[in-house]
């Protein structure tokens, strides 16, 4: 939100209570700035500042200047930017994948959520991340094409979605049996090694139409051999999930294309660094679903869908909500370190849930939740909001919104590793060493 003071335009919200806030001259010395700079940047939306109550007086959000003095310093070339540049901090890759700016998020240019609700198929968009060029003609992903080593996959024969089921406990969630299954793909894969571009997009369109099938193994296995043999990605999930949407693979798809790519997230870190090491294509994968797995990460979506658990009833949101923010505690789904104006990607996942079944009781309460919170003055739903708003209109099971984030995330985990490839070197960064703090006695 914009407000004007004084001849100059301010951006102002209101802060969750953990935010740490610094006074004008505070703000300015740790910038290296005169006080007309400071104001400059809050203008400029690069830093959000609240009124002091009871004074004429701003704070300005410490985060936010962190976050500008690393990118300066980083301009700069300041020695010790690295260990604050890992940290939110400006890009330290070159990256032709995707762009995250005032314009919202592009994908080799093309805006994302155009993509996402024009009629663009997952397979088209990740084709575009891998080559720079979207197809003219919707791409297909058989899974009857020849593997990269010039023979049939092997795969198939050698392992059984009644094999790995019977090692996974049944309640296992789905990215923890996805992150099964990819090392086992591997063991059957021997071309994997040193492959050429051409081959490894071959390979990838393979491996994500398994990952796509293969969700349900630990509950429903028998549904695996039905969601392989559908066209596309999102008619795998919805075969796999057994959902009884019509408009189930559409909406997924959409879902799909909006979490393709968002730049150096965690995950796709985690790949590149694999990447940059040699390691082949099913390792940097498992990097990357690793990294998904943490709950600072991929996790947000089993949080929202907790809350959503914990209100119980559209009616009890205010309660809730006002209740956890009392004792200081997290709303997790709100706000985006990148997204000052709100995420771009979470209105179209929200009107398609609301499209299916709004009357459907956890889509009621999402609302409701999102309601209260902005009633408040707190910043707008995330993509986790409206991904587990989704996932819960379309009847599929826990965990679904977490799946479609990975899944979704796997064509750009593709798109980085080619590109770390290509630029071919190490990625290694310098440790910052620290005296280790006395014990107290």
């Amino acid at each position: 939100m914009v407000r004007r003071s004084g001849g100059r335009s301010q951006s102002r919200f209101d802060h969750p209570p953990e935010e740490e806030l610094l006074r004008a001259d505070e703000a300015a010395a740790l910038l290296g700035v005169k006080r007309a700079t400071l104001y400059t940047y809050v203008s400029r939306g690069l830093i959000r500042c609240v009124p002091e109550k009871g004074t004429k007086e701003n704070r300005y959000l410490r985060a936010d200047v962190d976050r500008l003095k690393t990118r300066h310093d980083a301009r700069a070339g300041h020695a010790a930017v690295a260990s604050g540049a890992l940290r939110w901090g400006e890009p330290v890759i070159d990256s032709s994948v995707s762009r995250i700016g005032e314009e919202g998020l592009q994908y080799r240019g093309h805006d994302a959520v155009a993509l996402a609700t024009g009629g663009h198929r997952f397979e088209d968009v990740a084709e575009l991340l891998w080559t720079g060029h979207l197809p003219s003609v919707s791409t297909r992903w058989p899974l009857s094409e020849p593997s990269p080593t010039g023979s049939q996959p092997k795969e198939l024969s050698l392992l059984s979605p009644a094999a790995l089921a019977a090692l996974l406990p049944r309640g296992t969630p789905p990215v923890s049996a996805l992150a099964a299954l990819v090392p086992l793909l591997a063991a059957s894969d021997e071309g994997r090694f040193a492959a050429p571009t051409e081959q490894e997009q071959a390979r990838a369109r393979r491996l994500i139409r398994h990952l796509g099938a293969w969700v349900c193994v630990a509950q429903a296995p028998g549904r695996v051999s039905r969601a392989l043999k559908t066209d596309t990605v999102a008619e795998s999930l919805a075969t796999a999930w057994d959902t009884k949407v019509k408009r189930a693979p559409e909406l997924i798809n959409r879902a799909l294309i909006l979490c393709a790519d968002h730049e150096l997230n965690t995950s796709t870190f985690a790949a590149r660094v694999t990447a940059s090491a040699g390691a082949d294509l099913y390792a940097c994968m498992s990097a990357a679903l690793a990294a998904v797995s943490g709950h600072k990460h991929g996790g947000a979506c089993d949080r929202v869908e907790a809350l959503l658990t914990e209100v119980g009833r559209p009616e009890r949101a205010a309660q809730v909500i006002h209740g956890r923010l009392r004792r200081g505690e997290a709303v997790t789904g709100f706000g985006h370190r990148l997204y000052t104006h709100g995420d771009p990607r979470t209105p179209p996942l929200v009107e398609a849930a609301l499209s299916v079944r709004p009357e459907s009781l956890r889509v009621r309460i999402a609302r409701a939740v999102i309601d209260t919170m902005r009633d408040a003055g707190h910043p707008p739903p995330s993509m986790d909001i409206g991904l587990v708003m989704l996932a819960d209109a379309l009847g599929l099971p826990p965990g679904a919104g977490t799946v479609l984030f990975s899944l979704g995330r796997t064509a750009g985990w593709v798109a980085h590793i080619l590109e770390q490839r290509e630029q071919g070197h190490l990625l290694r960064p310098r440790a910052r060493y620290v005296e280790t703090p006395p014990k107290p006695a």
